[in-house]
């Protein structure tokens, strides 16, 4: 079921990131998303996070189809030109994939391969559109396909961008360009998701908030120091230094911020960097009973 489908029938989704593993042993990522499978609507695989050299996210993607959870299935522009984008997104279909997350990609310089050679033929915005002409029926060049795709894609915003304006910018661009549903980078200030709601609501698309579980100040801090485009508030850092239990105040605070972006947005995307353990949990603070998750006949 695509992600606009669920929307259809959930007033508040939750989406899930699981990372693809550094080797071919699928085991530990596996039993992870047993964890998640009913706790979640969807599970978003990463494609080359943090630019570190993963196990693809098309093949877990798939392997979690195989277990009935719905993948969302990331694409990024770094990696590839224009020719393998197309192909990766006629792959991902053919075996059933449905949601497809447009994402440019980070630089090489974050990740552990520093001295790769980036592609960025494409941007994310361009590759919504190229989704959009394969749904239609033809490539990029408007060559017919033996077989279109129906894909759904999305894309991402990042709200703590300063000043915010281009990347409200941007969001409209990629409505345009066939963006159906949104997450954004990790939030700490739900204040900040206000603009970008408000023109997701006007435009009828969904957007989920994304949530990170923080485990520690240390944590906190490092994001802070290496992570670009996300920040955590000093407060809050102090408030998990103090703590005597850091994992559990960092629940607390991701659901408060789950709490508070229910009466925002369509729903949240949770973000626990390898703690996916950490998932049911946080959604049962934030009042989130497990059962009530991946029903296609609920309507909250």
């Amino acid at each position: 079921m695509t992600i606009t489908e669920l929307a259809g029938k959930k007033s508040f989704l939750v989406t899930a990131e699981l990372t693809p593993p550094k080797g071919t042993d699928y085991g530990k990522v596996l039993e992870a998303a047993e964890n998640l499978v009913q706790a979640v609507d969807a599970v978003n695989v990463t494609d080359g996070q943090s630019a570190v050299m993963r196990s693809g996210s098309l093949a877990l993607s798939h392997f979690l189809l195989d277990k009935g959870i719905e993948p969302v299935f990331q694409l990024n522009c770094r990696d590839r030109n224009r020719i393998a984008l197309q192909s990766e997104l006629l792959s991902a279909f053919s075996l059933g994939i449905k949601n497809v997350l447009c994402i440019t990609g980070d630089h090489v310089g974050l990740g552990d391969h520093k001295d790769a050679k980036q592609v960025f033929d494409l941007d994310a915005v361009s590759l919504l559109a190229v989704v959009s002409r394969l749904n239609e029926g033809c490539d990029m060049k408007g060559n017919p396909l033996a077989g279109a795709t129906n894909l759904c894609p999305g894309a991402v915003v990042n709200p703590n961008a300063s000043p915010v304006e281009p990347q409200l910018l941007k969001m409209k661009r990629k409505i345009q360009a066939g963006a159906r549903f949104f997450q954004t980078q990790p939030v700490f200030e739900i204040s900040l998701l206000k603009p970008f709601a408000d023109e997701a609501a006007r435009m009828g698309v969904p957007l989920l908030a994304g949530v990170m579980v923080l485990r520690s100040a240390g944590m906190a801090r490092y994001i802070n120091k290496h992570i670009s485009g996300i920040s955590v508030p000093v407060k809050l850092v102090e408030y998990l230094e103090k703590s005597r239990d850091p994992v559990i105040t960092g629940l607390e605070i991701a659901a408060g911020l789950i709490n508070e972006a229910r009466g925002v947005c369509r729903g949240v995307h949770l973000m626990t960097i390898g703690a996916e353990e950490l998932v049911p949990q946080v959604l049962e603070k934030a009042g989130i009973k497990k059962e009530k998750r991946f029903s296609e006949t609920e309507v909250e």
